[in-house]
């Protein structure tokens, strides 16, 4: 049962991501403080803060079922270095196909600098709102794995989500690794907001 501390951080949350949405549109005058105080009060309540995405490929295998998986990821504030850290499984737009979405492990962000295992290369530092992505299964080439080993960085607004929960098989299932201070913020939305069996049905008939 969740506690009604939980609740109040679960509504503060939700208020903050809400107002989020919004705050851009009402500050360049696109929308008037009523429809911004409607769009927040419409997003509170009908809205969440994860949404479930269907994936394909073998790249994340293990952590995501391949050739087929099913995700919860909660959506991000914003994808800057306070809100998403080394170690997380992130969604983000495709750097070759904009259209798309793919998810991969975010392994360097800004100020990291990157060293390649071909001396013919030269090593590098990741300018301001770049990150480094990469693919989970080891059993995959570099040129297979299509994350920044082949399209190099990517820019961290590329960034819409973080992936929390896993659903690979319908009995093999549960938390995503991220970082830990990710583990501990997203915690919280994962106890209110998980339906393994909206998952499960789901993931069947992705299948």
């Amino acid at each position: 049962m969740v506690s009604l501390s939980s609740w109040a951080r679960y509504i503060s949350l939700k208020l903050e991501y809400s107002a989020s949405l919004i705050e851009k549109r009402f500050e360049r005058g696109q929308v008037t403080s009523g429809e911004a105080i409607d769009a927040i009060l419409k997003n509170f309540f009908l809205g969440k803060l994860t949404y479930l995405y269907w994936t394909r490929g073998e790249e994340m295998a293990p952590t995501i079922g391949a050739p087929r998986g099913t995700v919860l990821v909660r959506k991000l504030l914003a994808a800057d270095p306070k809100h998403v850290f080394t170690g997380d499984v992130v969604v983000l737009r495709d750097p070759m196909k904009s259209y798309k979405y793919i998810v991969r492990r975010l392994a360097a962000i800004e100020g990291c600098a990157m060293c390649s295992k071909d001396e013919k290369e030269e090593p590098f530092v990741l300018e301001k709102n770049q990150c480094w992505v990469l693919s989970d299964n080891e059993n995959l080439k570099p040129e297979e794995a299509r994350d920044s080993r082949n399209f190099g960085p990517v820019p961290m607004t590329n960034i819409v989500g973080r992936v929390i929960y896993s659903m690979r098989t319908a009995v093999d299932h549960g938390p995503v690794q991220n970082s830990s201070s990710s583990v501990r913020e997203d915690l919280l939305v994962l106890e209110i907001e998980l339906d393994v069996e909206e998952m499960r049905r789901t993931h069947h008939f992705q299948v």
